[in-house]
């Protein structure tokens, strides 16, 4: 057939099967049974990329005597080294929490797999380090949870040979309720004891009640991130790098105009990036700046219009937000038009969360928006050179991950646009 006509049958095939997809029903919520765990052994461990070459492993124990003390080495059941750590509690309205312990350990070399223990006792834990080099893989989900798509969707990533979990916000759906907070990070620890897990908040995080309790006390207590590591005052927003890539992770429900830490923060640290040692750059947060779907429209559009223009001009890459209960990938996109140099925005707030589907989009779709889809799934980011990364979106098509959506990205640092707006940057990062 002549290269039209096929091109022509392709598409018609492709928007036949889209419209023949049905969309599976959602699923109930978790029920964990009675935890017949030792007091003093670790509950909930999960891990974290603190500082170069170190990692912070967090867990819990009901014991309040026990150690924050981690053991560490590359053999089973042989530890040559040991850390020790910091130790919080917290209480709300009638919860009281565990004894939760944050412990970093390191210097470790790189994509190395070691053997740990937390607390002197207990299981031992496996963890393996990123690599220093490309390429490397994230995998990335956010809305998670803890309904059975949620454990759909970790079953999938765990098939995934990722070396760090991404995650844009809403982790637990505890809303208040503190015991859900214990059983997100049981229902997670299988994963997220043994890859680091980078994390930034959502509105589910928040749980403030006024004239009481300040917003982000339990999210604060439980999942440390690398904050202090990285120049900033909160554990709201952060950056980190892995192999190639500086990551930052911003705060959507934190302070975030002309005048507020963190928008003076995210200056600081895009002036510190090296392109040469870090050729991409890419941004988190909760609240997608564009969406198409009918969910949280406008939500973004303060933070955007205070913030867009320093991403812009340090030619970030990609950025990912969660959120709306659905997927959503971009075109290269700046202040509401193409633009070569802007970065490609993905929403993947699709992980399994309770709330279930946001089914409705705007019609007609943006001139910005390349593939949209209302289903539970997750993303997989490959960093495969400087200049290449290939992204796929894996829908939860019962119980069968299908790559659904996918597309290689050409890094800006490769294109000429950070050469560019060199002057763009200089007079946002010296202005007031």
């Amino acid at each position: 057939m002549e290269p039209k006509l096929v091109l022509l049958v392709f598409t018609l095939i492709s928007a036949t099967a889209t419209c023949e997809y049905i969309r599976p029903p959602p699923r109930k919520t978790l029920h964990f049974p009675w935890d017949s765990k030792s007091s003093s052994h670790p509950q909930q461990v999960h891990i974290s990329l603190a500082g170069d070459k170190n990692m912070r492993v967090s867990w819990v124990s009901n014991e309040k005597s026990s150690l924050s003390m981690v053991e560490y080495g590359t053999s089973p059941g042989r530890y040559s080294n040991r850390s020790q750590g910091e130790s919080t509690s917290y209480s709300y309205l009638f919860y009281s929490s565990g004894k939760i312990h944050h412990t970093v350990i390191g210097p470790l070399e790189d994509n190395t797999v070691y053997y740990y223990r937390c607390g002197g006792e207990g299981p031992e834990y496996k963890l393996k380090t990123p690599p220093a080099e490309f390429p490397v893989m994230f995998a990335v989900a956010g809305d998670l949870g803890q309904t059975g798509w949620t454990k759909t969707t970790l079953d999938h990533i765990d098939r995934c040979k990722y070396d760090v979990h991404l995650l844009p916000g809403d982790l637990s759906y505890a809303d208040y309720v503190q015991h859900r907070w214990d059983t997100f990070a049981e229902l997670v620890e299988p994963l997220a004891s043994t890859r680091p897990w980078m994390v930034t908040q959502g509105n589910h995080e928040k749980e403030s009640i006024l004239f009481f309790k300040d917003g982000f006390q339990s999210y604060n207590s439980r999942w440390k991130m690398p904050f202090e590591e990285s120049g900033s005052s909160s554990n709201l927003y952060y950056s980190f790098e892995v192999a190639g890539a500086h990551i930052i992770m911003l705060g959507s429900y934190t302070d975030y105009d002309e005048h507020s830490d963190q928008y003076n923060w995210l200056k600081a640290d895009v002036a510190k990036v090296d392109r040469k040692k870090t050729p991409w750059l890419l941004v988190l947060f909760h609240v997608p700046w564009y969406n198409s779907n009918e969910a949280h429209q406008g939500e973004g559009d303060r933070m955007m219009a205070a913030m867009e223009q320093i991403l812009h001009a340090a030619s970030v890459d990609i950025v990912l937000a969660g959120h709306v209960h659905a997927y959503e990938r971009t075109e290269r996109v700046n202040n509401g038009k193409l633009d070569p140099c802007g970065a490609v925005h993905i929403t993947i707030g699709d992980g399994g969360n309770r709330e279930g589907l946001a089914n409705r989009y705007k019609n007609p779709q943006p001139a910005w928006s390349v593939f949209r889809e209302a289903s539970f799934g997750h993303g997989e980011l490959k960093l495969a050179n400087s200049t290449h990364a290939y992204w796929s979106w894996h829908r939860n098509d019962d119980d069968e991950p299908v790559r659904s959506d996918q597309v290689w990205i050409t890094s800006l640092q490769s294109s000429g646009c950070i050469a560019e707006k060199k002057d763009e940057l200089r007079k946002i990062l010296t202005g007031p």
